[in-house]
């Protein structure tokens, strides 16, 4: 197979975690005799740097003519005037846009070895496997802005079609795990909310009947994350919300850095990238941890190009090197020995079978 993938590095430690993703999925296309090109393009603050535009017109062309973007992270502490008039994030959501990703899937799913890792008690881990599937172009980020000296006001929107197009990819997804699925809004409160439970009851009843729907306020959704989280499957919510509930879920795995997340439309380009942000207190010291993005390139092989063995490949020489004791600073514990991101990536490419 043939294919083009752009990599955007970003900020941070972006380039760092990008550099190991293109490793591995190199190995991958010698094993399998695969040829993949890569076309680097700027992003976020990096672009601000060279070109004042966080979503410079050459990445939007690499974008639109590739099969699947591997993203880095963007922003940092040099970027984060929040009255800035440009700023790294208006990039990644101009690129979400471009691309028409609407459904943004976030695996969580707890490594046994790494359950210690986690603030949260060990027995509250036990099963945990979750897949959160967020709305990620519509809501309250795109919404109208206003600001005064004494007023602002951030509009949030949602169109039935957004609702409904999300809510059969998570049913979907929910059909092929354990059938549950678990809608989570503000409908005692917000518009927005009452009409996503409205939209969802009925997509699910006329469509899916055979899934098992909940509904759950987003407070309390976030206090049985924590409580009883293998209680959930598949979680769908607005963006806003899945924007906190997913970096919440994160800390069930013992760290941002070992979770992946693909963002995907009606086609079949997806956007691939670590939930991490650019983590510029280690930025530069080879010390991030490569898995999310890794983990984050199975799910680029997977959805975007079709090569679920070479996906499951990645996925378990992963899990061989938690196994086996491989740990970055993020989830080592006392007294274990501390890999380097290129040490990391070193010991997944060995496991490639």
């Amino acid at each position: 197979m043939k294919a083009l993938i752009t990599v955007l590095p970003g900020d941070g430690i972006g380039p760092e975690v990008c550099e190991a993703g293109i490793r591995v999925l190199e190995g991958i296309a010698n094993k399998y005799d695969h040829h993949f090109e890569f076309s680097e393009q700027l992003i976020g603050g990096a672009a601000i740097d060279a070109v004042q535009d966080p979503f410079p017109t050459n990445t939007q062309a690499s974008c639109a003519e590739s099969d699947a973007i591997l993203l880095g992270a963007v922003g940092g502490p040099k970027w984060s005037d929040p009255n800035a008039s440009i700023r790294p994030e208006q990039g990644l959501l101009a690129l979400r846009l471009a691309l028409e990703v609407f459904a943004n899937f976030r695996p969580v799913k707890i490594f046994p070895e790494l359950a210690s890792a986690s603030p949260i008690k060990t027995t509250r881990l036990e099963g945990v496997d979750i897949m959160v599937v967020r709305e990620l172009t519509g809501g309250i980020y795109f919404g109208d802005k206003t600001r005064s000296d004494d007023r602002a006001s951030d509009l949030c929107i949602y169109h039935r079609y957004e609702i409904e197009r999300i809510i059969r990819i998570a049913a979907n997804l929910a059909s092929k795990r354990r059938g549950r699925l678990c809608s989570i809004d503000k409908a005692n409160v917000l518009e927005t909310s009452r009409l996503w439970r409205d939209v969802t009851i009925n997509t699910i009843s006329e469509e899916f009947p055979t899934i098992e729907l909940e509904h759950m306020l987003v407070d309390a959704a976030a206090m049985h994350l924590i409580n009883r989280p293998a209680h959930f499957d598949v979680m769908v919510t607005e963006n806003m919300f899945g924007d906190i509930l997913t970096d919440e879920a994160s800390m069930l795995a013992g760290s941002m850095g070992m979770l992946p997340s693909a963002s995907l439309g009606d086609s079949t380009r997806g956007l691939y990238e670590p939930i991490h942000g650019s983590a510029p207190d280690i930025a530069g010291q080879g010390i991030a941890n490569p898995c999310g993005m890794i983990a984050s390139c199975a799910l680029l092989l997977r959805h975007s190009l079709n090569l679920t063995e070479e996906a499951e490949n990645i996925d378990n020489a992963i899990q061989d090197v938690i196994h086996s004791g491989g740990r970055t600073t993020d989830i080592a514990e006392p007294g274990q020995v501390a890999l380097s991101t290129r040490e990391m990536t070193d010991q997944i490419m060995d496991r490639l079978l």
